[in-house]
């Protein structure tokens, strides 16, 4: 079967946009080959910084023959209603319908067949339009052109069996067009000269000649192996960074590895320093000893070969390297002249948030909501965690920080041990900002932990006081991320924290230092809500948590709709309890007479209008089902909550589970509606009671499936 073979030829494509536009790029054109009838056996999208290509296999020749059979109105039908099934037919008269007879009635059928166009005929229309319907993050016009686009567009070759197709794309009235070919370009340096191709196997054989990997995966696989095989030559390895790795293979088409050195003067630097300068500014690999301490050595990935080897690349990589090290080391030593206490003032001048004051003020409730919550953290000094808070965001005013953001806490934690501060003191400066993301360590010192709460918790609570919430995607300030960090710092260090009791002494700073923040209305109620919401948020964010680890969302539902509940260590022990009781035949059988019951009275108190949720009448138990159902419920009600309150939840299960009998013993024997209406009434009741005894434990019609 025939082959199409696109390449869309521009000027260099972002790295971070590549990988998607080549999927967008696959979507668009095999979707309208779908819409149009054209089916095709497989299709591959690569990208390069310069060029997008497509290669689709199985495309046939022309589209498939369509028959449709169009039923129109009945025989001896007014005759405008005929007329008008002959004009959307596109029939001249009714003696070309046909009659069919349909559930015993007569009535004209339009045989409308189609014969399918020349697949070359409609592809270049079918290329324009998913050419235009790309939609970039970024994108430009050039010169006069209206079209916009990541990146000039120069060329595009399209191939439909080895024949170019006839076509153009029309960038505007003014600048013209660009005219289908069958020839492209090769390496900007090495090989500019343009080349003809006949198929996806001769074009990516003849790139590779012109120095171009088409391949993204296999440029990605030369650049680690080089890479590797560098470094293993001078007994070093390469500091693992996947992120740099992706990046750097949509920066080249030819990837060439070469080594450089840094100079001896600059490793006294730290090493996050280093690093940072080199990967962020310079997309340098940094290399690692046998010890896994940062070498004096860095790799480059070159775009091309040179006649030297490379030695010209790295001198002037390393002059290039060798400037942006010498300012970091220049704000090394100067910020190191200024103890970090003494830059605490500064954060006064910058601001947390317009309606939330300064990061100084920030700072101030930092320090005394930390303190409070060290008092539920075991071995966490309170004089340590009021120090690490205090110092928490003073690198924020350093020379480094400022050149290289993405070492805050890094550089504090340095600068304080410079500064002689306590280990535990300049680990929390460090660690206050974890857990980042999913995969980022998470504190487990109880200095760093309590500061690391207090930081989130108070900017959680304070975007809630001024309604900034997370709506839909948006999330600008980050608040579905410090709730998940909030959850890993409490689970993964199993502190009990009641959130209400901390949300609400967060809401007191701020209403000590802002007063006219919180709404109006009584402070004490409206501080409750607020923190009420914020537990709902909390939940939410929980879900999606254990969603990753496999546990159910709707057993958080179900323990969290008893209400009152804010300690996630005690409330993850009911969600595992109620996650291995409803695992056992016990627990699934009672979870369905649970719900029988639920329905049942739920049913007849609608049908009744009528409430049915008072203690059952004793004297008027009549069947020996019933008399037993009523004792295990007050025996399970009463086991169950003395297991609670011991927070023995896996005993309160069991507890639930010895029920089991007794109600499928009664809805085998009993009927429920019975004609005497007080005996009725009194084993909805009894029915009632099954829901609010197992309701103490879970809120059961929570529960999906």
């Amino acid at each position: 079967m025939p082959e199409l073979l696109v390449e869309l030829l521009s000027e260099e494509i972002p790295a971070r946009m590549q990988a998607r536009a080549a999927e967008d790029f696959k979507r668009l054109v095999t979707d309208r080959l779908k819409e149009a009838g054209l089916a095709f056996t497989r299709a591959d999208a690569y990208v390069t910084p310069r060029r997008l290509a497509l290669v689709v296999d199985g495309v046939p020749p022309r589209q498939a023959d369509v028959r449709e059979e169009r039923k129109g109105p009945r025989v001896g039908a007014p005759d405008q209603a005929i007329q008008g099934f002959l004009k959307s037919a596109g029939l001249r008269s009714i003696d070309q319908a046909q009659v069919q007879e349909i559930k015993g009635a007569k009535f004209y059928v339009a045989v409308i067949e189609k014969k399918g166009g020349e697949t070359a005929a409609m592809l270049p229309a079918l290329l324009d339009g998913a050419i235009r319907a790309m939609s970039w993050p970024k994108s430009m016009r050039w010169a006069r052109t209206t079209f916009r686009w990541v990146r000039p567009l120069h060329g595009i070759l399209a191939l439909y069996d080895g024949r170019k197709l006839d076509g153009t794309f029309v960038l505007d009235r003014e600048s013209g067009t660009l005219t289908f070919g069958d020839g492209t370009v090769g390496h900007r340096l090495p090989a500019p000269k343009r080349f003809t191709v006949t198929g996806f196997k001769d074009y990516q054989a003849k790139l590779r000649e012109a120095r171009v990997v088409l391949d993204p995966a296999e440029r990605r696989r030369k650049i680690a192996g080089d890479l590797a095989a560098l470094a293993e030559q001078e007994g070093l390895t390469v500091r693992p960074d996947d992120a740099l790795l992706d990046e750097v293979t949509g920066l080249v088409e030819w990837p060439v590895v070469y080594l450089g050195t840094i100079d001896q003067d600059y490793m006294d630097v730290p090493p996050e320093v280093l690093i940072t300068a080199m990967r962020t500014h310079q997309k340098y690999f940094a290399l690692l000893d046998r010890e896994m301490r940062l070498a004096p050595r860095f790799a480059l990935v070159a775009n091309m070969e040179t006649s030297d080897g490379g030695k010209a690349v790295v001198a002037g990589n390393e002059r290039v390297l060798r400037a942006r090290l010498s300012d970091a080391k220049f704000f090394w030593d100067q910020d190191r002249r200024q103890r970090m206490e003494s830059r605490v003032p500064a954060l006064n001048d910058i601001v947390f948030h317009a309606r939330l004051g300064s990061l100084g003020d920030k700072v101030d409730r930092i320090e005394s909501l930390a303190v409070e919550i060290a008092a539920h953290i075991p071995n966490a000094n309170k004089d340590r965690v009021r120090s690490a808070a205090r110092l928490a965001k003073a690198d924020l005013t350093t020379q480094m920080v400022g050149e290289f953001p993405e070492l805050q806490g890094v550089m504090g934690r340095y600068y304080a041990l410079h500064d002689k501060e306590h280990a535990a003191v300049a680990q929390a400066v460090a660690e206050h900002y974890s857990p980042v993301g999913p995969n980022d360590d998470c504190p487990t010192a109880g200095t760093s932990v309590a500061v690391a709460l207090a930081d989130k918790i108070d900017t959680l609570v304070g975007f809630w006081l001024i309604g900034e919430k997370p709506t839909g995607s948006k999330d600008p300030f980050a608040l579905r991320r410090a709730a998940l960090g909030v959850i890993r710092l409490v689970l993964e260090n199993q502190l009990r924290l009641g959130l209400v009791r901390l949300f609400a002494e967060a809401i007191r700073l701020y209403r000590e230092e802002r007063p006219a923040l919180l709404p109006e209305g009584d402070p004490a109620a409206v501080a409750r809500e607020v923190a009420l919401d914020l537990l709902a948020f909390f939940a939410d964010r929980l879900k999606v948590h254990l969603r990753d680890a496999g546990v159910r969302h709707d057993l958080v539902s179900a323990v969290f709709a008893l209400g009152g509940e804010d300690d996630i260590v005690r409330l993850m022990a009911r969600v595992h309890a109620l996650r291995d009781f409803l695992g056992t035949d016990d627990g699934a059988n009672l979870l369905v007479a649970y719900r029988r019951a639920a329905n049942i009275v739920r049913i007849e108190e609608k049908k009744d209008g009528a409430r049915y949720n008072e203690e059952p009448d004793r004297g008027r138990l009549e069947a020996a089902e019933e008399k037993a159902l009523m004792a295990a419920l007050a025996e399970a009600e009463r086991d169950s909550r003395a297991a609670i309150a011991k927070e023995d939840f896996a005993g309160a299960m069991a507890a639930l589970a010895r029920l089991r009998r007794p109600v499928d013993a009664f809805f085998d024997k009993v009927t429920v509606n019975a004609d005497d209406r007080a005996l009725r009434a009194n084993r909805l009741r009894l029915l009632s009671r099954i829901q609010a005894t197992m309701d103490q434990v879970a809120v059961f019609t929570q529960i999906e499936g």
